[in-house]
Protein backbone atom coordinates (compact mmCIF):
# COMPACT_ATOMS: atom_id res chain seq x y z
CA UNK A 1 0.00 0.00 0.00
CA UNK A 2 0.93 3.42 -0.67
CA UNK A 3 0.24 6.39 1.00
CA UNK A 4 -0.62 9.11 -1.11
CA UNK A 5 -1.94 11.97 1.28
CA UNK A 6 -1.71 13.24 5.20
CA UNK A 7 -3.96 15.53 6.01
CA UNK A 8 -4.14 17.36 9.60
CA UNK A 9 -7.07 18.00 11.63
CA UNK A 10 -9.37 20.46 10.50
CA UNK A 11 -8.24 20.17 6.90
CA UNK A 12 -10.64 18.97 4.40
CA UNK A 13 -11.32 15.20 4.78
CA UNK A 14 -10.82 15.54 7.76
CA UNK A 15 -13.87 17.33 9.71
CA UNK A 16 -16.26 14.20 10.48
CA UNK A 17 -13.05 12.35 12.52
CA UNK A 18 -11.96 16.01 14.01
CA UNK A 19 -15.21 15.65 15.71
CA UNK A 20 -15.55 11.95 16.59
CA UNK A 21 -12.01 12.03 17.89
CA UNK A 22 -11.56 15.60 19.19
CA UNK A 23 -7.72 16.72 20.11
CA UNK A 24 -6.66 13.46 20.22
CA UNK A 25 -6.50 13.38 16.52
CA UNK A 26 -2.91 13.37 14.77
CA UNK A 27 -3.33 13.07 11.20
CA UNK A 28 -5.48 11.47 8.88
CA UNK A 29 -3.90 9.20 5.81
CA UNK A 30 -5.34 8.08 2.62
CA UNK A 31 -3.71 4.28 1.64
CA UNK A 32 -4.28 2.90 -1.65
CA UNK A 33 -3.37 -0.88 -2.98
CA UNK A 34 -3.33 -0.80 -6.49
CA UNK A 35 -3.37 -4.96 -6.60
CA UNK A 36 -6.56 -5.07 -4.60
CA UNK A 37 -8.27 -1.89 -6.02
CA UNK A 38 -8.85 0.10 -2.85
CA UNK A 39 -8.50 3.16 -0.53
CA UNK A 40 -7.73 3.07 2.95
CA UNK A 41 -8.43 6.06 5.31
CA UNK A 42 -6.37 5.54 8.35
CA UNK A 43 -6.08 7.72 11.62
CA UNK A 44 -3.25 8.61 14.23
CA UNK A 45 -4.29 9.57 17.50
CA UNK A 46 -2.90 10.24 20.58
CA UNK A 47 -3.69 7.17 23.62
CA UNK A 48 -1.74 8.54 26.16
CA UNK A 49 0.37 11.55 27.53
CA UNK A 50 3.22 11.68 29.96
CA UNK A 51 5.90 13.55 31.58
CA UNK A 52 8.79 13.01 29.63
CA UNK A 53 12.47 14.84 30.02
CA UNK A 54 14.49 13.78 26.84
CA UNK A 55 18.16 12.19 27.74
CA UNK A 56 21.27 14.83 27.63
CA UNK A 57 23.04 14.40 24.29
CA UNK A 58 25.86 12.44 23.55
CA UNK A 59 28.29 15.00 22.66
CA UNK A 60 28.15 18.51 22.64
CA UNK A 61 28.29 19.93 19.30
CA UNK A 62 31.62 21.24 19.48
CA UNK A 63 33.07 17.96 20.61
CA UNK A 64 35.23 16.23 18.25
CA UNK A 65 34.17 12.25 17.18
CA UNK A 66 35.99 9.82 15.76
CA UNK A 67 34.18 7.75 12.99
CA UNK A 68 35.29 4.64 11.03
CA UNK A 69 34.58 4.41 7.47
CA UNK A 70 36.05 1.87 5.24
CA UNK A 71 38.16 2.98 2.51
CA UNK A 72 36.73 2.24 -0.39
CA UNK A 73 33.23 3.68 1.33
CA UNK A 74 34.57 6.81 -1.02
CA UNK A 75 30.77 8.53 -1.00
CA UNK A 76 30.88 8.68 3.16
CA UNK A 77 34.51 10.10 3.02
CA UNK A 78 33.53 12.91 0.66
CA UNK A 79 31.04 13.52 3.01
CA UNK A 80 33.23 13.41 5.91
CA UNK A 81 35.84 15.80 4.22
CA UNK A 82 32.72 18.08 3.47
CA UNK A 83 31.84 18.52 7.12
CA UNK A 84 35.44 19.33 7.77
CA UNK A 85 36.60 15.90 9.06
CA UNK A 86 40.07 15.38 9.58
CA UNK A 87 41.89 11.59 8.35
CA UNK A 88 44.48 10.43 11.88
CA UNK A 89 46.60 7.79 10.10
CA UNK A 90 48.40 6.99 13.49
CA UNK A 91 44.27 5.91 14.76
CA UNK A 92 43.22 4.78 11.10
CA UNK A 93 39.82 7.37 12.15
CA UNK A 94 38.30 10.26 10.96
CA UNK A 95 37.80 13.11 13.39
CA UNK A 96 34.66 15.79 13.11
CA UNK A 97 33.02 18.00 15.35
CA UNK A 98 29.72 16.51 15.83
CA UNK A 99 27.55 19.52 15.61
CA UNK A 100 28.59 19.12 11.55
CA UNK A 101 27.47 15.34 11.73
CA UNK A 102 24.41 15.33 14.38
CA UNK A 103 20.91 13.62 12.32
CA UNK A 104 23.37 12.47 9.12
CA UNK A 105 24.15 8.63 8.39
CA UNK A 106 27.73 9.41 9.31
CA UNK A 107 26.37 9.66 12.80
CA UNK A 108 26.35 5.86 12.41
CA UNK A 109 29.34 5.52 11.96
CA UNK A 110 31.11 7.05 15.18
CA UNK A 111 33.09 4.81 17.35
CA UNK A 112 35.08 4.64 20.73
CA UNK A 113 38.54 5.02 20.11
CA UNK A 114 40.24 1.99 21.35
Amino acid sequence: MKTRLTLKPGQEGTKRLTKKYGAALVCVRLRYDEKAGKRFKTVELIEEEADWVPPPPRFSSDALVPLRIAASNMALRAKVKAAGGKWVPEEQLWFVRYGAIAGSQLENHIRSKK
